[in-house]
């Protein structure tokens, strides 16, 4: 199957104001791979399925002479891939123009893991390999997957270990948060294990798993990090919802490049604003309520190629109206009628009532968006917290964090 190769939508390049930052023209550079822009798109379940890395791929290209930073797969589960699970094979097909080719996995137990790595190299599926150590989910951390893993420092070393060595030449990253809460960090620990095992890079996410994604990201640990971690890169993660974002966290934190998720939901021009950022040009992308509905509709037809059922693809588009219209002169009702779209054809109609001439409306498309939801006590099997060692009860209930959970 072959998507489509099309430049993605002209959308309107405006200047914007801003000092030079010295993190401009900075390459990012993990393992053999060296990318343009230093830009990773965060892993997010439903939504960076191969249709929206395409268009974020396309738009990350405006600026660079690359695609514009590094582009993951969903999270699939390791022993999903064991069991040959087919939903989960799917997550992990690439476009023909995907390159250099990301796909992220989680797992907990360090054999699978090793397994999953090699069945997907036997396959020439990968390029790059990222593995998460950061959710948050009650359904997974609970049963000690996760963000709470680290906190079995052995556990975890063993799992990076394993990937490492089943992955070879090509590089294995990971992402984790700063700890289980602020009792029991887990990120300094996490950093320094990965450079000893050989790891290329870590992310970090500045937030401990107890906050979910409430409140403001806390940069502070991600510049501890860089300053404990000296022998690989350092990737920032929390709260960037612009380029201005991303090249104030690496000035201020000295992070090696960013990792982006919700900022982009319903957004995927942000890629090109990142480029054109760390490119040293003050142009971004501003597009008017014409534009953003010929991006949803290409974004509707690559959903179509991928899933090869235009009804599953017109159904998976939904749940994006309401990122995508954020701030824009969408009544209530037009964006409940767009959620309910039956159709390609159906779409386009309902877009057509639009006010297409209606420009960027500013401020109100720009800041946060997506679910931050409430601080909550991270769910962890009992006794997890009492010790750093993994006992034989949680190595037998362990395999539990991987069920039904991939892609998620």
């Amino acid at each position: 199957m072959t998507l489509l190769h099309d430049a993605p939508p002209s959308a309107p390049a405006q200047a914007a104001p801003g000092s030079a930052s010295a993190a401009a023209r900075r390459p990012l550079t993990i393992g053999s791979l060296t990318v343009d822009t230093p830009v990773m798109l965060a892993p997010m379940a439903g939504v960076t399925n191969m249709a929206f890395r395409v268009l974020c791929r396309e738009f990350g290209s405006m600026h660079s002479q690359d695609d514009g930073g590094l582009y993951p797969t969903e999270m699939v589960t390791t022993r999903a891939l064991i069991e040959d699970h087919r939903e989960s094979w799917r997550l992990l097909r690439m476009a023909d123009r995907e390159s250099p080719r990301s796909v992220q996995l989680y797992g907990v137990d360090p054999a699978v893991v090793a397994r999953s790595v090699s069945m997907i190299l036997e396959r020439d599926g990968a390029d790059h390999i990222d593995l998460n150590f950061g959710c948050p989910v009650p359904k997974v951390t609970r049963r000690g997957g996760g963000g709470v893993l680290p906190w079995k420092d052995e556990l975890f070393t063993r799992i990076l270990r394993a990937a490492v060595a089943a992955a070879g030449d090509v590089p294995v990253t990971l992402k984790t948060r700063k700890g289980v809460d602020d009792d029991h960090l887990t990120y300094r620990d996490a950093g320094l294990i990965a450079q000893e095992v050989g790891a290329a890079a870590i992310t970090l996410h500045g937030r401990t798993v107890k906050e979910q994604y409430s409140g403001t990201a806390d940069w502070s640990s991600i510049a501890d990090l860089k300053q404990t971690v000296t022998d690989i890169p350092v990737l920032g993660n929390g709260d960037i919802w612009s380029a201005e974002d991303a090249l104030r966290m690496m000035d201020e934190t000295g992070a090696d490049g960013v990792v982006v998720g919700r900022g982009c939901q319903g957004r995927p021009w942000l890629f090109a604003d990142l480029a054109a950022g760390f490119s040293g040009s003050a142009e971004r992308v501003r597009p008017g309520l014409g534009e953003v509905a010929r991006i949803l509709r290409r974004h509707a037809e690559l959903l179509v190629e991928f899933y090869e059922d235009e009804d599953r693809g017109v159904k998976d588009l939904r749940k994006h109206v309401a990122w995508y219209f954020k701030g824009y002169p969408v009544g209530g009702d037009m964006r409940r009628r767009l959620a309910t779209m039956e159709s390609l054809a159906d779409l386009e109609a309902k877009l057509s009532e639009l006010d297409l001439d209606a420009p960027y409306p500013g401020a109100p498309v720009e800041g946060p968006r997506g679910r931050a939801g409430h601080g909550r006590n991270a769910a962890v099997p009992q006794g997890w917290m009492d010790s750093r060692t993994l006992d034989d009860d949680h190595r037998r209930r362990l395999h539990e964090a991987e069920l039904d959970i991939s892609g998620g």
